[in-house]
């Protein structure tokens, strides 16, 4: 009887192993035939899905297999995702790529980015008649979008520096919005005095008359690299180059392309490198963001 329940024992160990081993298989599987991609969001949830699904659909098409979109409740929950090779492909600012090329140990790749990425800027915004330059927010209530947003936070808060105004002591209060269009908000609301968000939120949704008229723009940054589509470092290298063509083929003149590039606000794609991004390592350095 002793003998009869070790064999059961061990019988059931063996099944246990079994199945562990086929689920990891199974896991392991799917991720390599699904392409996982998500966003830092910078938006608001259903506007990042909203934009994301054509392209979705055409990359499937083009890399030939599942692509999933992932949605993050934070900047730093993608950074940690493609870390952690829990993503494949990710739309991120040139702050958070350098973030997640550091957590992972400088394997990062940053493929490919918006023609205007090159040369992106952020708008200092008021609703508060008496702000008419930067000068004029000292002693306010400032808003920045997320603390690891480029456009939103580091790159302003730089250039803030470079005119003299400190984040930490000039200001009144520092808010945080959590995202450029919840900046808008804030301001025309009166939660904050003054604020920064990028340039292209700024655009559509001044395009899309979704700007309380009383909201202006009192400054605009110099130019900086910016967003871009990043892999991570391990992908297989004919699925990054896959990827890659994918994003350089968009052409306007194609109604299908079309209408990706204006969700994606982009002329085009462009390829990108890792030296574009050394700036933005030293204004966050500069800026005490980064160690």
């Amino acid at each position: 009887m002793v003998h009869f329940s070790r064999r059961l024992a061990l019988k059931g160990a063996l099944v246990c192993a079994l199945a562990s081993t086929f689920f990891h298989t199974a896991v392991a599987a799917d991720a390599d035939t699904v392409l996982r991609v998500s966003a830092i969001p910078d938006e608001a949830p259903t506007e990042l899905q909203r934009k994301f699904a054509p392209l979705g659909k055409y990359l499937e098409k083009e890399v030939g297999m599942k692509v999933s979109f992932v949605p993050v409740s934070d900047y730093a929950a993608v950074v940690e995702a493609l870390a952690s090779d829990k993503l494949d492909l990710a739309w991120l600012g040139g702050f958070t790529y350098v973030q997640a090329n550091i957590r992972s140990q400088g394997t990062a790749i940053p493929l490919v980015q918006r023609e205007e990425d090159a040369r992106f800027t952020s708008k200092f915004i008021t609703a508060d008649p008496n702000i008419k330059t930067l000068a004029d927010t000292r002693g306010k209530v400032f808003a920045f979008g997320s603390p690891s947003s480029t456009s939103g936070h580091l790159m302003p808060r730089y250039f803030l520096m470079e005119e003299g105004i400190n984040a930490d002591s000039d200001f009144k209060n520092v808010a945080f919005s959590g995202a450029h269009d919840a900046t808008v908000a804030f301001v025309a609301s009166g939660k904050a005095d003054a604020g920064v968000l990028n340039a292209s939120v700024w655009a559509k949704l001044v395009e899309e008359k979704k700007v309380d008229e009383k909201v202006r723009v009192i400054a605009t940054t110099p130019p900086y690299f910016d967003y871009n589509w990043t892999v991570r470092g391990d992908l297989d290298p004919l699925l990054i180059k896959k990827i890659e063509a994918a994003f350089l083929k968009l052409d306007a003149g194609n109604p299908e392309h079309a209408e990706i590039l204006a969700l994606q606000r982009a002329t085009k794609f462009i390829p990108t490198k890792k030296e574009n991004y050394v700036g933005i390592e030293q204004a966050a350095k500069a800026a005490g963001l980064l160690k």
